[in-house]
């Protein structure tokens, strides 16, 4: 009988040493994190790279917010730290160069990035590798039998020499989405695409942003060059901000809905007193 009480105390002490390891297994369980890095550059602006993180979680892609990636340059067997930049609730983050000089490339005039994310109490840590050649896009504005065209070069800076065949997009920029005029413009020996203008395009003062833009490429990263073009339809200014109308604020009031009222509560004010003083005065005689 002893004997039994000792086999099943020890068969429960073993049974909830299992339980608690499991359980904290379970807890020291980490997600991996997948990193992924855009090179961006803005032809005689800026120089960025787009990051993003995200984790697979219980068989669901989710985006990892709050995580501090950390940004080096590879040049040999030297690691520089660039900076830090930590992502926003869609797991989104942007770190900015203040130009393509403040980075080094290696002996193959090719620059490589390494994004690297130590962890936390969530998440394993990761890290991405960005390799990338400098390029620049020369793009201007041509009149040609009166006909706007834009033509835009694809150099490589490292060669000084043209790049041909890279498909280069051609669009007019908007405030929420660009309006595409050529998707598959691909640049021939000359490293050139020569595309028109449509006529009509509606912009400020005539004005309108043409993009030329060189999409993640995997030599290059993205490149994009604007052209500012005073070719498009003005648009006819259509506010009513400064007009009295009916649905402009109450000191804007429309003079009509003013007077028109007032009138009539001073005419209808003005009967009332006129059959209270006869009133009066019937109850005198």
């Amino acid at each position: 009988m002893r004997n039994q009480m000792i086999t099943r105390h020890f068969f429960l002490v073993v049974l909830s040493v299992f339980l608690c390891t499991s359980s904290f297994a379970q807890k020291a369980k980490k997600d991996k994190v997948r990193l992924k890095a855009n090179y961006v550059k803005i032809m005689n602006a800026e120089v960025y790279f787009d990051l993003q993180a995200s984790a697979r979680v219980d068989g669901e892609n989710v985006d990892v917010s709050k995580a501090e990636l950390v940004i080096f340059n590879i040049v040999g067997d030297e690691q520089i730290e660039l900076g830090k930049a930590t992502t926003n609730m869609e797991g989104k983050a942007r770190f900015t160069l203040k130009d393509l000089s403040s980075i080094k490339p290696d002996s193959t005039n090719t620059y490589n990035i390494e994004i690297s994310f130590d962890g936390n109490e969530s998440f394993k840590g990761a890290s991405k590798s960005l390799s990338f050649k400098n390029a620049n896009i020369e793009a201007k504005l041509v009149t040609i039998d009166s006909i706007n065209y834009v033509t835009a070069t694809l150099v490589n800076k490292t060669t000084d020499s043209v790049i041909v065949g890279q498909l280069l997009k051609v669009q007019v920029l908007r405030l929420f989405k660009s309006l595409l005029i050529k998707e598959f413009n691909e640049t021939d020996e000359n490293g050139t695409v020569l595309v028109s203008i449509p006529e009509g395009i509606p912009g400020v003062d005539g004005n309108i942003a043409i993009e030329v833009l060189l999409n993640d490429s995997d030599e290059f990263g993205t490149i994009k060059a604007i052209v500012n073009a005073p070719i498009g339809t003005p648009i006819v200014h259509e506010s009513t901000f400064d007009e009295r109308t009916m649905w402009s604020p109450r000191s804007k009031t429309p003079l009509f809905l003013l007077i028109f009222p007032n009138l009539l509560t001073f005419a209808i004010w003005g009967i009332i007193i006129y059959l209270i003083t006869n009133l009066f005065k019937i109850s005198k005689s």
